[in-house]
């Protein structure tokens, strides 16, 4: 059996390289490294790929998904004096902008089961200096955005969707299926390696379907320009570079089946360990899909550590996503947040664990890490 992995981007090479190295060696050949005709191509299939019928989703990509956080806000003219909602377990680069431009960060808990956040706990949260809510679809399913968007549109708050696991996806609308990332304001994701559409390096994107915005978007990547030398915004240098739009441009049409792959994948884990008292598999929340950016559990009665030691002996990779909530981090600590606000996300960060999830996981290999856990429990 091939050693197991979290992501394997070997295979993932293997499967896709001769479409992406043509893509590499277009780019040596024109020599145009930077705005390349290779980043036009990839926004607009992004664009084609992300727009429901009838709509434009217009797409602006950046350096990283930090960076396209970072954009988002700036857009929407959040500074110093606002603040922002965000949910206590997440990655770090969802506050961490907001504190870059002098924004204040609200927390707010996130479902036990879906791990994403609690629409009921955004009026505790909010206070007249928000101007935004930041939803993150962790972990590649859907945050419940009905509940958030009707709370936003109550209080006149925007919504930045934090689509950087979750690239894919669908929300499922009275009026059919619509992408994540398309539904509020601004949608950011992240093209990291390791995501379900990475590329080698760093990479990121902006999406709006307002015209105007993406246009301000587009220039407060671009230092601010809005033609050479003419400078209207306060603006950042933050470049998809043509190497990395010709990796994605390659890879972009296969996205669907990867994310059914790892669907399968995660259906496999389900099936084998659902009946194990001492773990809860991850919800299928009913108003989206799920693309399993992680498949993760939570390991109950403190045995998630021991758990973790037992499969790393066994040659399989593990990960906790997250061990620490944000509002207990060295960084974010306030006295107004103090250990116990957000008992979920802090529950979470003591019990998750994230089994290998990729598309080219094999039957055996899945067979081997279900029967070690199951190994665990006896």
């Amino acid at each position: 059996m091939k050693p197991l992995k979290m992501v394997d981007l070997e295979l993932e090479q293997r499967f896709l390289g001769p479409a992406i190295e043509k893509g590499i060696f277009e780019v040596l050949r024109h020599t145009q490294f930077i705005r390349g005709p290779e980043v036009a191509k990839f926004a607009q299939a992004l664009s084609d790929y992300l727009s429901p019928p009838g709509e434009k989703v217009h797409v602006i990509p950046c350096a990283n998904g930090t960076d396209a956080l970072q954009l988002a806000l700036m857009a929407l003219g959040i500074g110093p004096g606002d603040e922002v909602i965000v949910p206590a377990f997440t990655y770090v680069s969802t506050a961490e902008v907001a504190r870059l431009l002098g924004v204040g960060v609200r927390w707010v808990d996130v479902s036990p089961s879906h791990f994403n956040l609690l629409p009921e706990a955004l009026e505790a949260a909010y206070t007249p200096r928000v101007k935004a809510i930041v939803p993150v679809h962790l972990f590649g399913q859907a945050a419940p955005m009905e509940p958030i968007l009707e709370f936003a549109r109550q209080k006149g708050l925007y919504v930045v969707e934090d689509v950087a696991q979750a690239l894919g996806a669908s929300y499922y609308t009275p009026q059919g299926p619509r992408k994540l990332g398309t539904l509020g304001d601004i949608g950011c994701t992240s093209f990291f390696p390791s995501k379900n559409l990475g590329c080698y390096g760093d990479g990121g994107a902006v999406f709006t379907r307002n015209a105007e915005l993406a246009e301000k978007i587009t220039r407060i990547a671009n230092h601010g320009q809005s033609t050479l030398y003419e400078f209207v915004d306060i603006g950042v240098n933050s470049r998809l570079d043509s190497l990395q739009a010709a990796i994605l441009l390659a890879k972009l049409p296969y996205l669907d089946e990867m994310n059914a792959r790892r669907r399968a994948a995660g259906d496999y884990y389900d099936a084998r360990l659902k009946h194990l008292s001492d773990l809860i598999t991850p919800e299928r929340v009913s108003w989206g899909d799920h693309i399993f950016h992680q498949y993760t559990l939570r390991v109950q009665r403190g045995q998630r550590d021991a758990l973790r030691a037992h499969l790393q002996a066994a040659h399989i990779p593990a990960m906790v996503y997250y061990p620490r909530p944000l509002h207990l981090q060295p960084a974010y600590q306030s006295p107004e947040y103090p250990a116990g606000s957000f008992p979920n996300a802090e529950k979470l960060a003591g019990e998750v664990l994230s089994l290998p999830m990729h598309p080219f996981l094999q039957e055996e290999q899945l067979d081997y890490i279900t029967t070690a856990i199951e190994h665990f429990f006896g």
